[in-house]
């Protein structure tokens, strides 16, 4: 009986250490990306990604009930990089006023015309900059590195 305990614990730590040296090996092979290069990318196409996440934000039906009628972005871009892909994400403070849906159920609500504070998120995989309308709503960007911090890790400014 003590040898299936010892065959069953050896074979335990073995499967451990093969997944550790696996996911060393692949973050180790994952392509670094030029943070430089990302930087101005994301310059040079900022007003059509800024666009294209108000589109696709707007679209998405959230916040139920609201309606998205504005939306300004901060100048500062915060980068962080995604620790299991290695790929970038810039993350960029949003002021976003909404209009409640005629005949639904925030129609009477007076707080509808609030300003809310959220975090335009935008990703780069090493080749171009792209956004799916992710915004994470009450956090500035800061907050959201730290909120997210098993998955996204700080990039110093150079």
């Amino acid at each position: 009986m003590i040898g299936w305990w010892i065959a069953a614990g050896v074979a335990i730590g073995a499967a451990v250490m093969l997944t550790a040296y696996l996911l060393l090996r692949r973050r180790a092979a994952a392509p670094r990306i030029d943070v430089r290069r990302a930087r101005q990318a994301f310059q040079q196409r900022r007003e059509w990604l800024e666009a294209h996440f108000v589109t696709l934000a707007s679209q998405s039906g959230r916040p139920r009930g609201l309606t998205w009628i504005d939306c300004d972005f901060d100048d500062a871009v915060a980068l962080a990089r995604d620790r299991h892909s290695g790929d970038l994400r810039a993350l960029v403070s949003v002021a976003i006023r909404f209009e409640a849906v005629a005949g639904g159920p925030l129609e009477d609500n007076p707080n509808v015309g609030n300003i809310r504070a959220a975090t335009a998120v935008f990703r780069f995989d090493g080749d171009q900059w792209r956004t799916d309308g992710r915004a994470l709503f009450n956090l500035n960007p800061s907050e959201a590195i730290e909120h997210f911090q098993h998955e996204l890790e700080v990039i110093e400014n150079e």
